[in-house]
């Protein structure tokens, strides 16, 4: 025996830190003798041989050279004496069962990272190393098999296990390369569909069984296995979309209409209500749909893998995995493709903000803080009891900045919108006073993450022009969307909180109460030109507890609830800003957001519904083809004021023109129950000013007093204009209407 007892016990106990020193052919000497020694292990082998591929005959028997069990285990090593070269060789095992295997030996290839890939990696620069690490499908020297990549920089060993050798964290442990913290090894013969997970045994002897951070499919839960998957397999057809989206970078100011989604509860089987949609499934149906209601793009709620449906994807554990729940990754890409080809856009929910504590995953991936803070105080996430990363550290940063690329590269999705933002941007987020650690300054900022998310936004841009950057940001930070080098955050839109949080407050009060609140309808004029903004109502508003949007209205009955939401609608496509709805707003859902639910869609035979549907459909139309609302939602000089003062009668008139002021809209909100026949106000153009759109029409389920059709000028001054037009303003209604010089 070559190998000493002490090694051989090491290996068999599964604490062998180098195991390509000794597995596979190394030249060895045994006594005088000059040669080569192989080694083994393979269970349940009764007989091994090293078959001899170069010297074999084409005709004629292998040659074998039998190889001596050392351990009852199926540890196995044979001498070869004088015989000095290396060669391409297979081992050939007869089980004690008499089946017979022969492969290629994983120790008899290189490294499959090279050394300028861990440089950048270490240095938090490699910006695909998503392609270096994980589970990778290669043919090396002809022969196929998959190749793994782990860092685990404070593991004692890291094994791939898996289906292929039974769970057993002694076949196939991998070797470390140098100081980069990253454990490789190839494994011929692997193929698509097996599944595996790390075997990490930490510096303190225990033994982690973890999934892959980079793996790209799993398993579903409890088991969560990794799943070796090639995701280059799917031939897009998208070439049109992606060359307009390319031909459309940098050109924020442009209709953008989404519609979010969950895709777990838009609609469910009606033989099964707890089975939902595939991809390939959902893509027609989504894209009818979202073509008829005329929205630009979806936005999916995370789809990135999640064990938990309850965190409704926002505790991800498969950062680079579409989750399984409703198909494989090529089943995704299908999904995305279909809706490029039907002239649509997808957003995903991105999540860098935290991670869950599942044993499973990254939390204390190599027995230490790898991924995340030690100290709680910077680790720990006080509202939903997950971990928070550690965006100082370069390879963590170097890991969530190539997962954002890879969303683009991978899958061609057209955006990411980045989850709270606010808990990444401030140390004292949700914390008491010292329950946080102050940045370097002694501020409260976190620098490190607003370092990430500036790169992170640039490399979106730099490498996939057209995608744009999202954030739901809640506070006040300064310059969340404006470019890097100007010194913002480098988001090219952020979501209108305030906006959203002061109209919903208005609607929710009952009429009479609303001539104390018209500030919450007016204040958001002040900051509206501070950001790139998207107006929204999203899934947030309709969770357990804070109830639809329709019942969210100040009114008794349905019939005036979905008065006040369409008149709601009407001043929210109005406003400036991009739009951004949640699913089943659009037809006026009576119950909150339920995850693991279809949403009502019966509701829609009854015109209270249907009509909110049908006005939304129209709102996406005319804000898609008048430019003057759908591509000057930035311009400052695009808005003005006409009317904010009549807090009595709670109506509100404000104008958007281009900014040669050739095209007017006049947007009038009236939201009191009352209808006001006679009520004058003041326009900046004398001529015929067209009623384009009225949420009152009878044929969206109003009462149908409205202002047949427009109404021409009167010489009469009003709110500071030398004409003015005398209006029927129905009750809770938002009515909209476009200057032209001639009556019709």
């Amino acid at each position: 025996m070559i190998i000493t007892k002490a090694e051989l016990k090491s290996f068999i106990d599964a604490k062998n830190t180098t195991p390509h020193t000794f597995l596979g052919m190394h030249k060895a000497k045994k006594g005088r003798s000059q040669g080569l020694v192989v080694r083994a292990f393979v269970r349940d082998a009764a007989e091994c041989f090293v078959v001899d591929l170069d010297a074999t005959p084409k005709k004629g028997p292998a040659i074998r050279h039998e190889m001596t069990r050392l351990a009852p285990e199926g540890f196995f090593e044979v001498f070869i004496p004088r015989k000095t070269d290396l060669f391409r060789y297979q081992i050939r095992a007869i089980l004690h069962n008499g089946e017979t295997r022969q492969f290629y030996d994983p120790y008899s290839f290189l490294p499959t990272v090279g050394e300028l890939d861990l440089y950048l990696f270490n240095e938090g620069n490699d910006h695909f190393i998503y392609k270096k690490l994980g589970a990778h499908l290669r043919e090396i020297g002809g022969v196929p098999g998959v190749s793994f990549a782990v860092w685990a920089p404070g593991a004692a060993r890291v094994s791939v296990v898996g289906n292929f050798n039974h769970w057993d964290g002694r076949y196939h442990p991998m070797r470390a390369l140098g100081a980069s913290g990253v454990w490789e090894i190839f494994i011929p013969g692997l193929r698509e569909g097996d599944l595996y997970k790390f075997e990490i045994r930490d510096q303190q002897g225990d033994i982690r069984l973890k999934t892959d951070p980079y793996g790209t499919y799993f398993e579903a839960p409890p088991n969560n296995a990794s799943i070796v998957c090639d995701t280059r397999r799917h031939q897009w057809a998208d070439d049109a979309w992606m060359e307009k989206r390319r031909a459309a970078a940098g050109q924020l100011d442009q209709p953008l209409s989404i519609y979010e989604v969950h895709l777990g509860s838009w609609k469910r089987k009606v033989e099964d209500a707890n089975r939902p949609f595939s991809y390939r499934e959902l893509a027609p149906m989504l894209a009818d749909y979202v073509t008829e209601m005329g929205f630009t793009h979806i936005e999916v709620m995370p789809l990135a893998e999640h064990p938990f449906d309850g965190s409704w994807g926002y505790q991800v554990t498969g950062f680079y995995a579409p989750t399984q729940r409703f198909g494989t990754p090529h089943d995704f890409a299908y999904f995305v493709d279909y809706l490029h080809q039907r002239d649509i856009g997808i957003i995903l929910d991105w999540v860098p903000a935290h991670f869950p504590r599942d044993s499973f995953a990254l939390a204390e991936f190599d027995g230490t803080h790898l991924y995340e803070h030690a100290d709680p105080r910077q680790g720990a996430h006080m509202d939903w009891g997950t971990l928070i990363f550690n965006y100082g550290r370069n390879e963590v940063r170097c890991f969530l900045a190539a997962n954002a690329l890879s969303w683009f590269d991978r899958y061609h999705i057209d955006g990411l919108r980045v989850d709270a933002v606010a808990s990444m941007l401030y140390l004292d987020y949700s914390r008491k006073e010292g329950e946080w650690i102050p940045n370097k300054f002694g501020g409260r900022e976190n620098l490190e993450a607003i370092d990430f998310l500036r790169m992170t936004n640039d490399l979106v841009h730099q490498y996939y022009p057209g995608g744009v950057m999202i954030a739901e940001e809640s506070t006040s930070f300064a310059g969340v969307s404006r470019p890097t080098k100007d010194g913002g955050l480098g988001f090219d839109y952020k979501w209108n909180m305030g906006w959203m949080h002061d109209t919903l407050r208005f609607f929710q009060k009952e009429p009479i109460h609303r001539k104390w609140h018209q500030n919450d309808l007016t204040f958001g004029m002040l900051y509206q030109y501070a950001e790139n903004f998207i107006t929204v109502f999203s899934h947030d508003e309709v969770t357990h507890g804070k109830a639809s949007l329709l019942f969210k209205m100040g009114a008794w009955h349905i019939a005036d609830k979905a008065a006040n939401l369409r008149a709601l609608y009407g001043h929210m496509w109005g406003w400036p800003g991009k739009k951004l709805l949640f699913m089943g707003g659009e037809f006026g859902q009576s119950g909150e957001w339920n995850h693991a639910a279809s949403l009502d869609w019966h509701l829609r035979q009854w015109l209270d519904h249907e009509g909110i549907r049908l006005l939304v459909r129209d709102l996406n139309k005319l804000y898609r083809d008048e430019p003057v609302l759908s591509r000057n939602d930035f311009n400052n000089q695009g808005f003005r004021w006409i009317s904010c003062n009549d807090a009595d009668a709670s109506v509100i008139a404000f104008q958007r023109n281009d900014p040669f002021g050739q095209d007017i809209f006049l947007v009038v909100g009236h939201f009191t129950p009352v209808p006001r026949p006679g009520y004058r106000i003041g326009v900046p153009r004398a001529g015929f000013w067209k009623e384009v759109l009225n949420t009152n029409s009878q044929y969206y389920g109003g009462t149908g007093v409205g202002n047949n059709g427009g109404r021409a000028t009167d010489p009469i001054p009003g709110d500071g204009h030398s004409q003015s037009l005398l209006l029927t303003l129905p009750p809770q209604t938002t009515s909209i209407f476009k200057w032209s010089a001639k009556v019709d």
